[in-house]
């Protein structure tokens, strides 16, 4: 149920067939609240029979799964998949506060129109929200794991021959925010580069 690597993955499924046993990759979407309330996304994949075996401990651990295939690496392909538009909008978020508030426009007054008119997104109320403030702890999801998320996409990437140009910026952006010792923040810390690059 952890992020592991594509290629982590598809060793575990070998692994696991050689002894005559089963693998299900199972890895989930959520922050620690999400995880104590039961409310975690899973993204599941393996042999279908063996999925439905799993299935009361996914309901009990989530408020819902999607099951993307019956290779199990599948999971985890779809899963740094989803990581990586969230730092993306990490991103852009701390972009465009930057923007604004080199203008002078309150960040509060920025992240409300956010909200209200682009994407009514709980991911962009509540990091846009972490950005804002600039409250980076408590950690959700620290910066460090984070960047080994994107890591581990670009390595898929890589494998399979697919571009991804804004990987690179994004895997600077965790390096200078690494540099400045902020690994144990949440990975929303990468937002505050772009202000500080601002001079801000």
């Amino acid at each position: 149920m952890s992020t592991v690597s594509v290629a982590c993955s598809k060793s575990l499924a070998a692994a696991h067939a050689t002894r005559g046993q089963f693998y299900v990759a199972a890895p989930v979407f959520g922050r620690p609240a999400a995880a104590a309330a039961a409310k975690l996304w899973i993204v599941v994949a393996g042999p279908p029979g063996k999925i439905e075996r799993c299935r009361p401990v996914f309901d009990a651990l989530s408020r819902g799964c999607s099951v993307v295939g019956a290779d199990p690496w599948l999971a985890n392909v779809v899963k740094l998949s989803g990581n990586f538009p969230i730092a993306a909008a990490l991103e852009s978020l701390g972009e465009s506060f930057a923007l604004v508030r080199k203008y002078g426009v309150d960040a509060a007054q920025f992240l409300d129109v956010v909200n209200s008119a682009l994407f009514q997104s709980p991911l962009y109320a509540g990091y846009g929200s972490a950005v804002a403030q600039e409250q980076f702890e408590p950690a959700g999801f620290k910066l460090h794991p984070g960047f080994k998320d994107l890591r581990l996409a670009q390595e898929a990437a890589e494998s399979a021959a697919v571009p991804m140009p804004l990987a690179g910026v994004l895997r600077d952006r965790f390096l200078a925010a690494l540099a400045r010792g902020e690994g144990e923040l949440d990975w929303a810390a990468i937002a505050r580069i772009a202000a500080l690059q601002a001079g801000l």
